[in-house]
Formats: structure tokens, C-alpha cells, sequence
């Protein structure tokens, strides 16, 4: 598996991310992850729509917290022709909890803790601490990646507005 050391930092210090890198262009990869009731999610059986992908480490952390529920207000608006998927690598039974005391009702949570098939598919794990880096992938239905943000330290949000646009401008 391919490792990069020093794309992203974690708390200043530089980590290695495990995986090929994603980069506008490619083909979006499959993934096989799980849902908050254990089930398992096959991003390539998923249907058809305008994606968002927002990488997280950890939804108990307050920058996660923060991001997810982001995008839970901006999905209310999106319209149906876009959905979000929020990674990370918290057990199904947290995202659930979190989902349930956060009001999260517009994103999907989906958990890679198991295998890591999404981390490693998109590039995202991060190797010192097997947790995902914080990054933002648009999708378009053809599977194509429209937009992407890596993140440079994992403390730190995403720019909202660009991965925003980017979706809308597939609509």
C-alpha cells in the first residue's frame, strides 16, 4: 500500500497518509463501509446522485462536531439530487448516539473502522494514529471526482463555501 508522509499535519506534526491519493479527475473508487445499523454500504450500490464525502478523524471531537453539523444544516437546503456521507472511523453504535444527540437527520454517517476500505481507497488513513484525515470529496453521479480538499491539519475545518459550489455546479 502506498504511503505519503507530510501532505497533512496532527496537531503540527507531519503523519503518513495510507493510500493513492485522490486528486479532480479520477474515477471515484468503491468503498465498502458501515452504516449506523451495522449494515453494510457499498458506495458503488449506492444510486446515482451529486456526492459529498466529508472525511472526519472522530465525531466526538469538537472540530468534527462542528463540521458535521455543517453540513447537516447545508444538506436541508441542497435539494435531493445531493446527499452527504460523513466517514470516520467511530464505531457504528457512537455515530449513532451522536446522530441521535446532535438532531442529525440530513447526512449520513457511515463508519470505516472495520476494514479501512474507504481510508485506504481515497488515501485518508492516517498510518500513526488509524484514524481518517479531514478532506472533502464532491462526486459527480458519473463517479467522477469534481472537487477535492485535503485539509493540512487535521484540526482544522474545511473551506465549506468551495466544496458547496462545487456540488451546485453539477446540479
Amino acid at each position: 500500500m502506498k504511503e505519503r508522509f507530510g501532505l497533512i499535519t496532527l496537531k503540527g506534526q507531519p503523519v503518513t497518509l495510507v493510500g493513492n491519493g485522490i486528486q479532480e479527475g479520477d474515477t471515484a473508487p468503491d468503498f465498502h463501509v458501515v452504516n449506523n445499523n451495522m449494515k453494510p454500504f457499498s458506495f458503488s450500490s449506492s444510486g446515482e446522485k451529486i456526492t459529498i464525502i466529508a472525511s472526519v478523524p472522530s465525531l466526538d471531537t469538537s472540530v468534527c462536531d462542528l463540521e458535521a453539523r455543517r453540513f447537516n444544516q447545508e444538506a436541508a437546503g441542497l435539494g435531493p439530487d445531493i446527499r452527504i456521507l460523513v466517514i470516520s472511523m467511530d464505531l457504528p453504535f457512537a455515530q449513532k448516539r451522536w446522530c441521535a444527540a446532535a438532531g442529525i437527520a440530513n447526512v449520513t454517517t457511515l463508519s470505516d473502522y472495520k476494514d479501512a476500505s474507504f481510508g485506504t481507497q481515497y488515501g485518508v488513513l492516517i498510518k500513526e494514529v488509524r484514524l481518517l484525515a479531514r478532506a472533502v470529496f464532491i462526486v459527480s453521479p458519473q463517479r467522477i471526482v469534481r472537487y477535492m480538499e485535503l485539509v493540512k491539519e487535521v484540526g482544522q475545518e474545511p473551506n465549506y463555501e468551495m466544496a458547496l459550489d462545487a456540488a451546485r455546479k453539477l446540479l
